[in-house]
This record gives structure tokens, C-alpha cells and sequence, in this order.
């Protein structure tokens, strides 16, 4: 996602840097194919970026801002991870410490290889500057307007969407993971499956696909799931589901990229 937020911004027109300081080949090899500009270190990042955008895994958030507030970065910092709004606060707090503008983001849909497959919600008192950066570009840009007030005031309402959105969708997914391995450790899955047939049409595929994504990105969500469980107990409803998500992630069997999308063509191919 983040090489391909990258590559939106450098088509339309900006100079875009990324860090290959302790980061691997396959994020090097994205970042070389959306055309973005190894600057080393993050620290070479805040000496020549006006923009940092974070997007990174959600448990990374806070020390990769504590990273930039220590390399002395004096400019505006997007945060687009999937974190709770209490987290945006502290990520907030850590980069104005260094005297830094926070805008706070939270990315929805699919990495941006065309108009509409992701927006970008933004919160913020300069939300409306990073959605300027990508006007007319493939990513979709809303600040959000929270309970009737100008979202660009409110830091957290951007990840308050993300949260909410990502509690049914991965969190529905993570349900039926859990359905199907009760099943399997029941001796009933084929039965299920065949049930599924007759009176759920579609959902043994959307299963195969949660599986698919699961072994190739479920440890990404484990924090998410601990993120989105801690926005509903501030918001007192309770966090046990998302807590339970959280543990399905966390006992996906991980795969890399190129098991996932074999496994993803088989799927396709048999629907």
C-alpha cells in the first residue's frame, strides 16, 4: 500500500523518497517498480521531505513517529495506519513534540491502481493540505465531518472510520476462519461446506479467500484487531470479539507473497 500511495504522489508530479535502511528486497523491489527514491535513512528522509506519510504496519505507528520526531523532522506528518484514536493521539503527540503538523489518515480498499480503489480519510487542523497533494490522482481524499463539525478539527476521526470499517471486514472474516476451524477440529467440515452450499451460497469461497489473505497478511492484523478492540472499550462496547480476531491472526499459518497469490488463483479459477 505504501509503495502504491508512493507512486500516486510521484505521478502527480512530487518528489517521493522512501528509506531502505533495515527494510527487505521485496519492499525494495515495490518501491524501485512505483518509481520512488532511496534516501538511506530516515533521518535523510526528514532533512529533505515537506511530507512524511507513515503507512506502515499498525504496530509499527508509534515508534516509526518516534523515529521521525528524533531524526528532527520540522514538517507535516500524515499518519495512515490502522490505529485507534486514542493511538492517533499519541502518535500526535510524539511529532508535535518536535514541533511537527499532524494530520491524521486512515486508507480504505485496495492499493490505488486506479480511481476508486481506496480513499483516504483525513482529521485534522491540515487535512485539507494533504488532500490537496493528491488531487487528481487515483486516491479518493474525504476530510471527515464528525457528529456535524468540521472534521478538519478533529484528530482521531480519520482513524475512527478506519476502525469501525476494518471491525466488520476483517473482523467478519476472522468469524468465519474461526466457524470453519471448529469445524475441521469437530470432523464436520464437509458438512459444514456442503450446508454453506445450500443455504449460504458464496460464503466456502469468501472462507478460502479470508485463509488465502490471512496466511499472507494476518500478522499485520493481529495489532489491528488489538487496535480496533481498544477503540470499542473507549467507546463502551465490548472488546472481546476483536480480541478473539486478534488470536485467529495471530494463529494463521504465514505464507509470502507468491504461496498467497497461488493460492488465490486457485480460487478464482474454481469459482
Amino acid at each position: 500500500m505504501g509503495a502504491a500511495v508512493g507512486r500516486c504522489l510521484r505521478d502527480r508530479g512530487h518528489v517521493v523518497l522512501w528509506a531502505a535502511a533495515g527494510r527487505g528486497s521485496a519492499t525494495a523491489a515495490r518501491a524501485a517498480a512505483a518509481g520512488l527514491i532511496d534516501a538511506g535513512t530516515v533521518t535523510e528522509i526528514a532533512a529533505r521531505c515537506d511530507v512524511i506519510v507513515s503507512v506502515c504496519p499498525p504496530h509499527a505507528a508509534l515508534d516509526t513517529a518516534r523515529e521521525v520526531a528524533g531524526a528532527g523532522f520540522g514538517g507535516l506528518y500524515v499518519d495512515a495506519n490502522a490505529i485507534s484514536p486514542a493511538t492517533a493521539g499519541e502518535v500526535a503527540g510524539i511529532v508535535a513534540g518536535g514541533g511537527v503538523g499532524y494530520v491524521d489518515g486512515g486508507i480504505i480498499g485496495t492499493p490505488p491502481v486506479a480511481p476508486g480503489f481506496i480513499r483516504l480519510y483525513l482529521s485534522g487542523p491540515r487535512a485539507g493540505e494533504v488532500r490537496e497533494l493528491f488531487e487528481r490522482s487515483p486516491v479518493d481524499t474525504q476530510v471527515v465531518d464528525h457528529g456535524g463539525q468540521s472534521g478538519a478539527g478533529i484528530v482521531g476521526a480519520a482513524s475512527a472510520v478506519k476502525m469501525a470499517y476494518a471491525s466488520w471486514t476483517k473482523g467478519s472474516a476472522a468469524l468465519l476462519l474461526a466457524a470453519r476451524a471448529l469445524a475441521r477440529a469437530q470432523g464436520v467440515e464437509d458438512v459444514l461446506l456442503a450446508e454453506w452450499g445450500i443455504s449460504q451460497p458464496g460464503l466456502e469461497e469468501r472462507s478460502a479467500r479470508a485463509a488465502g489473505s490471512a496466511a499472507g497478511k494476518g500478522w499485520r492484523w493481529v495489532a489491528e484487531m488489538e487496535e480496533i478492540a481498544a477503540t470499542m472499550g473507549a467507546a463502551g462496547l465490548p472488546e472481546g470479539f476483536h480480541l478473539a480476531a486478534a488470536e485467529i491472526y495471530r494463529r494463521s499459518p504465514h505464507v509470502d507473497g507468491a504461496v498467497l497469490d497461488a493460492v488465490l488463483d486457485a480460487v478464482r479459477s474454481a469459482s
